[in-house]
């Protein structure tokens, strides 16, 4: 009999207090490599605060956080980033004077292997390195549409364009688990369908872990194969799309019955 495979991302009995409040108790989720799974809840539920758990923004006061079995806890932001673990956020944190290329570059520092010589006299170790990273992140570009926008500004993308760059710049990290925070807040009906094509695109070619939290449940449904809610940090319910859409208890929740 074979082993079962040991989940990409996983929590065991994860929880924070900030102050005697509990803002996140006994939180588990498990996460396989391809799977794309969403986190839903109302405003305040915690969802947020279960990403920074998983980010190492949060250090949890109870429980583990594991990435290929391996806890993460205690663990600084860029470690976790070393890990494996990339992720959007809310508000779109772009470099915003910064071509659409460079912003993905910029993610590429912790791969570049030349030293601050080779940059600085421009040796051939430092064009081969370059090369390839502009290559990749072109490839990267071409992902979400953006490829023919590399050279223009951050700031000067359409509100829509400028959420995909973020995702690819996360992509850049090269990634094990990809944490996509509300991707689709302020969007039209057009750019959130760009968007829900993007995110099946980097399922299908990259393999990698998703969690996704997101309040158009349209996109939800779409996008994920399995669903969480939690309300007032702590879930209350965990299944399919179809059985969450069903489930009374969630109804309530949103409803606020």
């Amino acid at each position: 009999m074979s082993e079962a495979k040991v989940p990409v991302l996983e929590t065991r009995g994860l929880g924070i207090s900030f102050g005697g409040l509990h803002a996140v108790q006994d939180f588990n989720i498990s996460i396989h490599s391809g799977e794309l799974v969403g986190l839903i809840g109302p405003n305040g539920a915690g969802k947020t605060t279960v990403f920074n758990l998983l980010t190492g923004v949060y250090v949890p006061t109870e429980g583990t956080v594991l990435l290929d079995g391996v806890p993460l806890n205690g663990k600084k932001v860029h470690q976790f980033v070393a890990a494996g673990v990339a992720r959007t956020f809310q508000n779109i944190r772009l470099f915003n004077d910064m071509t659409v290329i460079d912003n993905v570059k910029v993610a590429f520092t912790k791969d570049i292997k030349y030293g601050m010589l080779d940059a600085l006299f421009r040796t051939p170790k430092y064009w081969q390195a370059e090369e390839a990273v502009t290559k990749r992140a072109m490839e990267l570009l071409a992902i979400c549409n953006l490829e023919d926008k590399a050279d223009v500004l951050a700031s000067s993308l359409p509100y829509g364009q400028q959420r995909k760059l973020e995702i690819v710049r996360a992509l850049a990290t090269n990634m094990k688990v990809l944490l996509l925070d509300e991707p689709a807040a302020g969007m039209n009906p057009t750019e959130t369908a760009e968007l829900l094509e993007c995110i099946n695109t980097i399922r299908d070619s990259f393999g990698i872990a998703i969690l996704l939290i997101e309040h158009d449940m349209s996109l939800v449904m779409n996008v994920c194969e399995r669903i969480q809610v939690i309300d007032y940090g702590v879930t209350i319910a965990s299944g399919l799309p179809e059985e969450i859409a069903n489930n009374p208890r969630v109804i309530s929740a949103y409803l606020g019955e």
